[in-house]
């Protein structure tokens, strides 16, 4: 279903897609904006019955899926927002997209455990759960003391939470397992006992670092005490190691193809001057091959404010690019913060076609390789610099409207300028790096801020 304006290009693209595997047509609904199109509306145009298995509206229409469905007795679904992105749509909904599913678990580390009260490190903790993390790690410094380490670990685990204790002090992770933590982070084969008294699982380590013997006896050990391991390598930061120790993950899945590993993606994350999403990606793409199901994450510096998130985020691409033996690719946005894949679906001989159809004076704006393009019924203007199109937009004297437009135009020059997919109207996709806000497509939006009259007149 569509409108006037959009109906030829629909035609075209469909026209146009290989293989969809189905008979299509199209039905234009009467209304010039396709988005615009409401269940009264529909009811009333739509004839009944419909000829069809199934009935795609546009993504942005606010819509009662559910009822319509009932209503018409065929299934009525909600497409993508641009028209341009059906053939993908069609595709991936042939392989059922899923990523509810994962097989990695995601260890947080409250670094400043110790200078932090309980009901502190309680909240900490709900906030990395609430953003993915499937064990607390409390983490404990060397230069200070924790004397309520007990009470954290017990409050957490009386709240639900799995915990784990990150120590290099042998006491420290005595004090943990005793009171109740599950993993204990970092053992050797030197300080084993402390897991086989406490019951905790152990994380274990080389020791010196890089001594897989080491690591190796260490884990024979566990194995004949039927102590439920997990090995960690330890990754090193670039140009300290980095390559050597991925060299190690690899050598002990090839020596030990059962066993589980874990992977502290922090000292590349954090110790690396580039956005953490991309970085994440390749180190659980790693991951992934090597069957690592254990991810110690560290969200300290600035810039990897949001990698609980991108963990969380690229673990469920991975898995599912797994399962269907495919690349990591088209199984959503969550990773792309930056930059879109396909950041402008139209042309920018498309977008002057379609702005030859307009006959109003509403403003349209849309981005395209050249720029951005705003048009009504008196004119087309492409700019890349926004401030250069007030003069030709005419709303000297209207302030609410010069204000929506500068506020659009200037999304729109950043969308251009990173090579990211605007939509007028809608908040720019950031992906995992910034929370979406909600949005109910089953209602109609309340008005914006530049049509509600201001206090003063209220």
């Amino acid at each position: 279903m569509t409108g006037h304006l959009a109906r030829t290009r629909l035609e075209a693209v469909l026209a146009g897609a290989d293989n969809l595997g189905f008979a299509w047509s199209v039905f234009d609904v009467g209304v010039n904006v396709a988005a615009l199109m409401t269940e009264a509306i529909i009811a009333r145009r739509l004839p009944r019955p419909v000829d069809a298995g199934r009935v795609i509206v546009p993504g942005r229409c606010r819509l009662d899926l559910e009822r319509l469905s009932k209503s018409f007795g065929v299934r009525f679904e909600r497409g993508p927002d641009e028209l341009k992105d059906l053939p993908a749509y069609f595709g991936r909904r042939g392989r059922d997209l899923d990523l509810s599913r994962y097989d990695m678990r995601i260890f947080a580390e409250i670094v400043d455990a110790s200078a932090l009260t309980v009901d502190q490190i309680l909240a900490r903790a709900a906030t990395v759960r609430a953003a993915g993390a499937d064990v607390i790690d409390v983490g404990c410094r060397p230069d200070m003391a924790f004397p309520h380490l007990e009470d954290a670990v017990r409050a957490l685990r009386a709240n639900g939470f799995a915990v784990s204790v990150d120590s290099a002090a042998p006491d420290e992770l005595r004090r943990g397992g005793a009171a109740g933590a599950n993993f204990l982070l970092s053992l050797t084969e030197s300080t084993l006992d402390i897991a086989a008294d406490t019951g905790a699982a152990p994380i274990l380590i080389a020791a010196p670092h890089s001594d897989m013997a080491s690591l190796l006896r260490a884990a024979e050990a566990a194995e004949r005490r039927s102590i439920p391991a997990i090995l960690d390598p330890v990754i090193d930061p670039i140009h300290f190691g980095f390559m050597a120790s991925l060299a190690r993950y690899g050598e002990l899945r090839r020596t030990l193809p059962h066993a589980e590993i874990l992977m502290g993606t922090g000292n590349v994350t954090e110790l690396t001057d580039a956005d953490s999403a991309g970085v994440t990606a390749i180190l659980l793409g790693i991951c992934s091959e090597l069957n690592v199901r254990n991810l110690l994450v560290v969200q300290v510096s600035p810039h990897t404010r949001r990698t609980i998130e991108e963990h969380d985020a690229a673990r469920r691409v991975m898995f599912a690019a797994r399962a269907d033996a495919g690349l990591p690719r088209d199984y959503g946005n969550a990773l792309l913060a930056l930059h879109d894949r396909r950041p402008f679906p139209n042309t920018p001989g498309e977008i002057a076609e379609f702005a030859e159809q307009v006959k109003d004076d509403n403003f349209r704006i849309e981005v395209a390789e050249d720029g951005i393009h705003v048009y009504n019924r008196n004119g087309h203007h492409v700019a890349q610099d926004a401030m250069s199109l007030y003069p030709e937009l005419g709303v000297v004297a209207d302030g609410a409207h010069a204000f929506y437009l500068g506020a659009e135009l200037t999304k729109a020059e950043i969308a251009w300028r990173l090579g990211k997919r605007y939509a007028q109207d809608a908040p720019l996709a950031w992906g995992c790096a910034a929370d979406q806000p909600s949005d109910d497509l089953t209602r109609a939006p309340a008005a914006g801020p530049t049509l509600r009259s201001p206090p003063s007149e209220r």
